[in-house]
């Protein structure tokens, strides 16, 4: 497996994806090395390439250039050094040990999946955890956006099986990179539910709070969130919305709660580790996930094995891993009215919300677990076989929005 993320180098949810599926394929009896990095702002002489087996995993993470390029500043430099830095650091220390299929996670590690793919002669299995035309809603018109769809084009049309995390994501993924793709597999996103400790109850009285966790990126919605608020408030008086994470939308964010009149009914917690994180679950009448944009939604699932009522948007992974009625409510995406109508309805019942919960957590168990992703993505292996390699022409880039999902 290639990953730009892997612990303790974690950067988002991908990282720990990659983490639980190395791990779990390793624990049934498979030969798994991790190729990755080491952290930001590191070079070979504080932190030397290591060669090590944590899990039963052989974990190759490798020394950082000493350069002068920034990810958030000089994305596109930064990603092509890292992955000359993979590349040597995999040759050099693979030795004779030949993979039966390399498996690359995102667009960051196009190149070394590929070279080394081609170098060993293995077929490569892409899992594609999102799209920047997705993440943009469809509009890739500046330079860093066009580069980065392109290599995802690139590692698609490269890949000799392809992984989506939903139905939405693969539908996605298709008519984007189509028509002359291998076969995409749906594969959703695993949880270790024995982590999130199940509570049938809030831990909190007086009015009712509203928990939003994740990046603070425009595709989450949550300015929907907060724009719903005084909705709610006419209804149920006093009820506050909570806000867990970083991103770069939060001082925008600030904003949109000042111009509804709602700023001291909302809070911004800043990152929760996982410990304050279920603190702050348990206490929530309700999750809240506005998603404008979301391939799978973890976080769906760790609100569901903490036992807190959900209330989604049915954008892409949101709308196949809650259904309607049975474990959450949902609401169309970007419908401020639609969102506030299910938050109060929610709130006026709060046995059939426990119930819903309930149900949500129970179903974590059978289709959402790591054995199972595991079992699938091994199957996935075993069939991909290696296409011929030709030369890939030029795709033309989208010009139009795509529709939500």
């Amino acid at each position: 497996m290639i990953s730009w993320e892997y612990p303790p180098v974690v950067v988002g949810g991908l990282g720990r994806h990659v983490h639980h599926l190395a791990t779990e394929l390793a624990g049934a009896g498979h030969d798994v090395v991790v190729l990755s990095r080491r952290p930001f702002g590191t070079d070979p002489a504080s932190h030397p390439t290591t060669d090590e087996t944590h899990e039963g995993v052989r974990v190759i993470a490798a020394a950082q250039d000493p350069h002068e390029f920034e990810f958030g500043r000089d994305m596109m430099a930064w990603t092509l050094a890292m992955g000359h830095a993979m590349i040597r650091a995999g040759l050099a220390l693979l030795g004779d040990w030949q993979p039966d299929v390399v498996h690359a996670h995102d667009w960051l590690v196009a190149h070394p999946s590929i070279a080394l793919a081609d170098f060993v002669s293995a077929p490569m299995v892409s899992t594609i955890h999102a799209t920047e035309a997705g993440r943009h809603s469809g509009w890739i018109s500046e330079p860093v956006n066009r580069q980065v769809h392109a290599l995802e084009s690139w590692l698609a049309r490269s890949s000799d099986a392809l992984i989506a995390c939903s139905a939405s994501m693969s539908r996605e993924i298709k008519e984007l990179f189509g028509p002359d793709l291998a076969d995409v597999s749906v594969i959703p996103n695993g949880i270790d539910s024995s982590r999130w400790l199940f509570a049938k109850r809030r831990s909190h009285g007086g009015p009712a709070e509203l928990l939003y966790f994740g990046r603070l990126e425009y595709e989450k919605g949550v300015h929907d969130a907060i724009a719903a608020l005084p909705r709610i408030r006419r209804t149920h008086p006093g009820t506050t919305l909570t806000i867990a994470g970083e991103g770069t939308q939060q001082a925008w964010l600030v904003d949109v709660a000042r111009k509804h009149k709602v700023l001291n009914a909302v809070r911004f917690t800043g990152r929760a580790d996982h410990d304050e994180l279920l603190r702050l679950l348990h206490r929530a009448d309700i999750a809240l996930l506005p998603s404008h944009y979301e391939p799978f939604g973890i976080v769906a699932l760790e609100a569901a094995a903490a036992g807190t009522p959900l209330v989604t948007s049915t954008v892409g992974g949101l709308g196949e891993a809650v259904i309607d009625g049975r474990t959450g409510r949902s609401f169309p995406p970007r419908d401020v009215a639609a969102l506030a109508s299910a938050v109060r309805a929610t709130l006026d019942d709060p046995a059939a919300a426990q119930r819903r919960a309930m149900a949500a957590r129970q179903r974590l168990t059978a289709d959402f677990d790591w054995r199972s992703v595991a079992e699938r993505t091994t199957r996935v292996y075993q069939r991909a076989t290696r296409r011929e390699r030709g030369p890939l022409g030029r795709r033309p880039i989208l010009k139009q929005p795509l529709p939500d999902r």
